[in-house]
């Protein structure tokens, strides 16, 4: 990390501060409540579109102005929102719910009828809807609106693990309908006002909210794609709140700031394709997490924002294997697996990539961190903008991470055998049937020996070698009050509603 800006940071900043200095409006806007908030953008591929959504800003902009029927907590487990209540039927095949009052920004209430069309048009065939995969095992055609609050979902398995399909990223209800998202209609907190697409989104306060309405009256959403754009924005006055910052960031500007810091927010990792060589060799695996100073990596690259893995995914979530002792390096053990693998002198190629921060900082410690075992590296630099898409088939060592999400849905989406976006390959037919008995076991002292028995298979033989789990930050100026530390994409990140402003 560097504290002067190189030339491209340096007109990032610029640039960035020119961008908001033309669209902010001042926080005194509608008796002193607007609240500006500078977040990265996607330019000309940005979209109001709740189902849509893909970057922070788009997820941001969507649950400020809709709701789903759950969300997740802190520890990533589902939390009712639109949806009062839920229960399953005996057999988990059948899912009755029960909506709150609740009302579109129109008027009109929320109705069972507004949850299924939603639903539909998610799970069009003809669309690329982000949450499709979650929500493709309702049978929807024999689901059914009972009255205007009750929903009655039927699934094509059982499924306890429902409310997560329920709370799943991009899940949101929209008026049935619904289908010109330039000026959209929600639930949620914020009424939309007016988007200049690429630089400004305004929403105004919902004082119909069925949680109460927010305590600013208006939300700006404010594009700077540089993080040293959304800082100095912050410092400067011209935004009230900064999203996604680095540690050496808030370490520097600490004392001109509020910095509010998101344990457990990404999942830092390497994926090892188990399909081919090098790594399908078990004993070439379990050398590469012995030689893992995770404690160096998290040192290194997360400087104080951070902590270490154990190579399972979701520390302190619902259905974390907490009691599976700490992996610590053994190089003299990695030595040894290596000779019995017959490994000794080949070339690992570790394939990073600019998509992430510090991605190639934590390779460049890793390729050290093998070399020291008596292996070779050779680090290849991806594509940043096809990155994501190229290591779900492509490399043999990979740098991965990943967002908040629930233990069961990270599994569903990465480690079955027909899972679509699985990195590491890995694909056993008993660890699918120790998944299909965790999520069809009514009993949960079942579901939860099933999810803690895979997660012991992962950690003794699996793919993922997670090193550690970092810290979101997030900066507000001193006038700010109501920000919370919960992990992005939860319920409370980016929880607006909740926000005051001195």
């Amino acid at each position: 990390m560097h504290d002067h800006l190189s030339r491209r940071g340096f007109l990032g900043a610029t640039a960035g501060a020119a961008l908001l200095a033309g669209c902010g409006t001042g926080s005194s806007s509608g008796g002193g409540a607007r609240l500006r908030a500078a977040f990265a953008g996607g330019g000309a591929t940005e979209v109001l579109d709740p189902h849509r959504a893909n970057l922070f800003v788009e997820a941001a902009r969507s649950k400020a102005m809709f709701d789903k029927l759950a969300d997740l907590g802190d520890d990533v487990a589902p939390r009712p929102r639109l949806a009062e209540s839920w229960e399953p039927s005996d057999d988990l095949r059948r899912w009755r719910i029960t909506l709150r009052q609740a009302s579109f920004h129109g008027g009109e209430p929320v109705r069972a009828q507004d949850v299924l069309a939603s639903y539909a048009r998610i799970l069009d065939p003809t669309a690329t809807f982000r949450a499709k995969s979650s929500l493709a095992l309702i049978d929807l055609g024999a689901s059914r609106a009972v009255d205007d609050r009750t929903v009655e979902f039927v699934l094509k398995r059982p499924f306890a693990e429902f409310p997560n399909v329920m709370a799943a990223f991009g899940a949101y209800i929209i008026p049935e309908g619904l289908r010109d998202f330039s000026q959209p209609v929600g639930s949620g907190p914020f009424r939309f006002k007016s988007w200049t697409p690429g630089r400004s989104v305004v929403l105004a306060r919902n004082p119909g909210y069925w949680e109460g309405a927010p305590q600013i009256e208006e939300l700006e959403f404010l594009i700077a794609n540089e993080e040293s754009a959304r800082i100095n924005a912050l410092l400067s006055g011209q935004v009230e709140y900064a999203h996604d910052l680095t540690s050496a960031t808030a370490r520097q500007h600490g004392s001109r700031a509020r910095f509010v810091h998101s344990p457990n927010s990404n999942t830092q990792a390497f994926a090892m394709k188990v399909d081919r060589p090098p790594f399908d060799d078990r004993d070439l695996r379990e050398a590469m997490f012995l030689l893992a100073d995770r404690t160096q990596l998290v040192n290194t690259t997360m400087q104080g924002a951070g902590q270490i893995g154990n190579d399972l995914f979701g520390k302190d979530y619902l259905h974390y294997a907490a009691d599976i002792p700490q992996r610590e390096p053994d190089l003299d053990r990695a030595r040894a697996l290596i000779r019995k693998a017959g490994a000794e002198g080949t070339v690992i190629e570790l394939t990073t990539s600019q998509a992430s921060a510090g991605f190639v900082e934590a390779a460049t410690v890793f390729a050290d961190q093998i070399r020291a075992a008596g292996l070779e590296v050779r680090l290849i630099t991806g594509n940043k903008d096809t990155y994501w898409s190229d290591i779900l088939t492509k490399g043999t060592l990979v740098s991965f991470r990943s967002g908040a999400m629930p233990i069961e849905t990270h599994i569903s989406q990465r480690l079955l055998s027909n899972s679509t976006t699985n990195a590491t390959r890995w694909a056993r037919p008993e660890f699918d049937a120790l998944y299909d008995k965790a999520v069809s076991s009514p009993r949960e002292e079942d579901r939860e020996d099933a999810f803690h028995e895979m997660q012991r298979i992962l950690h003794a033989e699996g793919g993922l070698l997670i090193w550690g789990f970092s810290d979101g930050i997030v900066a507000t100026a001193e006038n700010v009050t109501g920000v919370r530390g919960a992990p992005f994409n939860t319920l409370d990140w980016a929880r607006f509603d909740k926000v005051r402003l001195a």
